[in-house]
């Protein structure tokens, strides 16, 4: 056993020296080389070669978090905190539908708590992945391949493998998986070669500097880039601090072997007074919709609580992140601090002590101290906008669902919250672990689950609102996904960890995947569509859009639109630079255009039509 002890250190400082050979550090920010570079098999081939280490990785997972009781170190804990000015007593009246497909997940063997639901849809499929293992679905919710363990993609791997993040890159269409690597502190991301997610896939890993455990991961898409930030833990002092890391999303699109990340720090200001060991899981910005021209800078987001820090008022804090692959550098600056209505995130000293269930003493992690996963930006005529949502006590330990929208003027780059409001209909029941996304008509989908000490069981509940509804509501009445039958028992109160609602590439269907509690925990994946009319568009999308090629022109038409009113037609590279545009006036509601594309090369384009009101995207091949 020393002698394997021995081996294993061994291999470890032969990996790590190799691994600073490919750094390049700067004052401010490193940049990594690409550690080792693959291709996998098609995934159709590919069989359970590994046992199932479901209860491995959970316990190792439980036993590393476990160090943090709650996600935020908190110095203030302070329960007491004014009437949240902004929460929705009762349940919107707009009838809402029940989910389009509703089907079961992927679930664990040894009835953890933790299993970090996360997925996507693309086209055609479903992905999604747990915290050990990973599966591809038909739209329909039929299993296209048995569910792999994840280190049938990385058989290198150790048997600590957590955290994945699943992403459906719609830009380039290709599919984006990734898990850590807790006992070599590697990053692994998988990029299909292909649109099809059960083919094969470009295999990356890389290493941050040896003694840093990027630990709590969460990825965005980006036109320079795949964004992740992460809660570093530096194995040696034992202690956390924040960080960005920006891989090269073009070079791992195209396979290139020689892709690297940056690494650059995240220091709060004297604006924003959070110290790196209290900043938990702050997000990027996820493009939906459209990328943002190539060069824009990406924003990261957390929050202040006075219940959780003491000397800072309740706000949203978020910096700009400037990255620069010509000299491979990245620089994470302060941008604003914008005040918000009170609330309190804060539940109790003791994480085992947070949400209720029925019949049992035992309760579950609120996951409180940070924003849930993801932040999805939007580009629109004259502004851009994100939606994000966190978890809050609203009096007794019942939680609630704080979530903003927050826009972006297009011409001095500014943020303010446009509304944001605390969903929590006065019922005693607890919604947490939440997920919100904008779709195309700027309608909103907020999922998450839910539980009380009477006789709700752990289950999963959706809403929504119209672009036009009253600022601040949830108008949609709830609707159930699947209801718990059980409560959960015996995990170390561990619940979730992540949610994730993804937009379908349609631009209106809703994605989501949580857990839930049925004789132990298990995973649900569903979708629904927000239906009715917004006065600016019908969900429902009765537009019609046609871009087609004809030698030198692109012919754009569009009919059954809501209005007459003046309307932007641009025509952006698959980065997200905009190459030409031009104003149209329909006239009964519709009309037809062209572009002359004589100069531009054969290649993926994306066309946009829109106002302040309304806009579609589609992708287009031209072909020389």
């Amino acid at each position: 056993m020393m002698k394997n002890l021995i081996l294993l250190i061994s291999i470890s400082m032969f990996n790590l020296n190799i691994s600073a050979q490919k750094i390049q550090k700067t004052p401010d920010s490193y940049f990594g080389q690409c550690y080792e570079f693959s291709i996998s098999k098609p995934l159709y081939e590919l069989t359970e070669q590994f046992p199932n280490i479901d209860s491995t990785v959970n316990r190792i997972k439980e036993i590393k978090d476990g160090v943090k009781t709650h996600a935020t170190p908190y110095d203030n804990q302070n329960p007491n905190e004014l009437e949240d000015r902004v929460r929705q007593l009762s349940a919107g009246s707009r009838a809402i539908s029940a989910p389009l497909v509703n089907f079961e997940g992927q679930n664990s063997s040894d009835n953890s708590g933790s299993l970090d639901p996360t997925g996507a849809a693309g086209p055609n499929h479903y992905v999604q992945a747990i915290n050990s293992k990973y599966r591809v679905y038909s739209k329909t919710g039929n299993p296209l391949m048995s569910s792999l363990n994840l280190k049938s993609l990385w058989s290198e791997a150790s048997d600590d493998i957590c955290d994945p993040i699943v992403l459906y890159d719609k830009f380039a269409d290709r599919w984006f998986i990734q898990i850590m690597d807790g006992v070599t502190n590697k990053i692994l991301i998988a990029v299909s070669t292909s649109p099809d997610p059960t083919g094969t896939f470009y295999k990356y890993t890389f290493i941050p500097n040896a003694s840093d455990f990027p630990d709590y991961p969460k990825f965005s898409i980006w036109s320079d880039g795949y964004y992740m930030t992460a809660y570093f833990l530096n194995t040696n002092s034992g202690k956390y601090s924040p960080r960005v890391v920006i891989f090269d999303r073009e070079k791992m699109l195209a396979g290139d072997s020689k892709s690297g990340m940056i690494v650059a720090p995240f220091n709060p200001s004297a604006s924003a007074p959070i110290s790196g060991e209290k900043l938990f899981s702050a997000l990027t910005l996820d493009a939906d919709g459209q990328l943002p021209p190539y060069g824009t800078p990406n924003y990261l987001i957390y929050y202040l609580d006075n219940n959780q820090q003491s000397g800072v008022t309740d706000a949203s804090a978020m910096y700009k992140i400037t990255t620069t692959w010509g000299s491979k550098t990245a620089e994470v600056v302060f941008d604003n601090l914008l005040p918000v209505q009170s609330f309190n995130s804060y539940f109790t000293g003791n994480a085992s002590e947070d949400i209720s269930q029925p019949g049992t003493t035992e309760k579950l992690q609120a996951l409180d101290g940070f924003f849930s996963y993801r932040a999805p930006y939007r580009v629109w005529t004259g502004y851009n906008s994100f939606v994000v949502c966190n978890a809050v006590n609203t009096g007794n330990k019942v939680a609630g669902v704080r979530w903003y929208e927050l826009r972006q003027d297009s011409m001095n780059k500014a943020w303010n919250i446009y509304q944001q409001g605390t969903y929590s209909p006065v019922d005693n029941v607890s919604r947490w672990v939440p997920s919100i996304a904008m779709d195309d008509n700027g309608s909103i989908g907020l999922a998450y689950t839910v539980s009380d000490s009477g006789n709700v069981y752990p289950g999963i509940r959706y809403t929504g609102r119209l672009a036009n509804d009253p600022l601040g509501q949830m108008t949609f009445a709830e609707q159930t996904a699947i209801a718990g039958t059980s409560s959960l028992l015996g995990t170390n109160n561990r619940w979730g960890d992540y949610s994730h609602t993804a937009l379908d590439p349609d631009g209106f269907t809703f994605w989501h995947t949580n857990m839930y509690s049925s004789n132990g925990a298990k995973t649900r994946i569903f979708s629904f569509k927000l239906t009715g009319t917004t006065g600016i568009m019908d969900s429902q999308d009765q537009s019609e859009f046609i871009v087609c090629q004809s030698d030198n022109l692109l012919h754009i038409k569009a009919s059954r639109l809501i209005s007459d009113n003046k309307m932007n037609v641009d025509l952006f590279n698959n980065n997200g630079k905009l190459i030409t545009g031009k104003t149209v006036f329909p006239a009964s509601n519709a009309f037809i255009t062209s572009i002359d594309v004589s100069e531009l090369a054969t290649g993926m384009y994306l066309v946009r039509i829109g106002n302040g009101s309304f806009q579609r995207v589609v992708k287009v091949i031209l072909f020389k």
